[in-house]
């Protein structure tokens, strides 16, 4: 497979030779989906919490006594079975993380790069070098891709500081260096800007 690459006014500048380690997996939902979850878990709080009949405050009578009234039983007034009562089975504080081999995490990245890859939906510049942290030079970029109304993901080698000023305020595009790259923002961007700098590094990390 070749990849087309691009200057930053969308302009072909040749093909280069696609890493088939890289670029050519073939595809596994499972192994996607495991690590989706397992990143998304390990950014749950956990934090929810609900009383028990032994939490809530109160209770500790017993509202009338237990015959003649011709009413039904009842030991206290904080029964789950009662408005203001106690919750039974209800979710406590816990963590939802749980251990993924970075093996199959690093394979779910080259899947889902495969997939864009096969999809066209992976485009190479060669750089994505701005000389200002200005939101218009990262527009004009976006332009002349016809990315304006697209999701957008800019894998760099190494994310300038004038790059991230200059794509904070798009709401459209995301900056993210190798290291970063996780499988929820890939699967959530309708297009990937890779440059040849990022590439070469990703083949060294995998």
């Amino acid at each position: 497979m070749k990849l087309k690459i691009f200057d930053l006014k969308g302009k072909s500048l040749g093909d280069m030779e696609a890493d088939s380690n890289l670029f050519g997996v073939k595809e596994n939902v499972e192994v996607v989906h495991s690590t989706l979850r397992w990143l998304l878990n390990s950014k749950r709080s956990g934090t929810h919490s609900t009383l028990t009949r032994a939490e809530v405050r109160g209770g500790g009578v017993k509202p009338w006594k237990q015959k003649g009234t011709g009413r039904a039983r009842a030991g206290s007034i904080r029964s789950p079975l009662w408005r203001h009562g106690g919750v039974i089975f209800g979710p406590k504080p816990r963590d939802y993380s749980f251990h993924l081999p970075r093996k199959i995490r690093k394979l779910a990245l080259r899947v889902v790069l495969s997939d864009k890859a096969r999809g066209d939906k992976l485009k190479i510049v060669k750089d994505f070098n701005i000389d200002q942290p200005k939101t218009k030079l990262v527009k004009d970029i976006l332009d002349s891709f016809n990315l304006s109304e697209k999701k957008v993901v800019v894998v760099v080698d190494k994310i300038s500081k004038e790059l991230s000023l200059g794509s904070r305020n798009l709401r459209n595009i995301k900056v993210l260096s190798c290291e970063n790259l996780n499988v929820f923002d890939l699967l959530n961007a309708d297009i990937l800007l890779m440059t040849e700098s990022a590439v070469n590094k990703l083949r060294e990390m995998f």
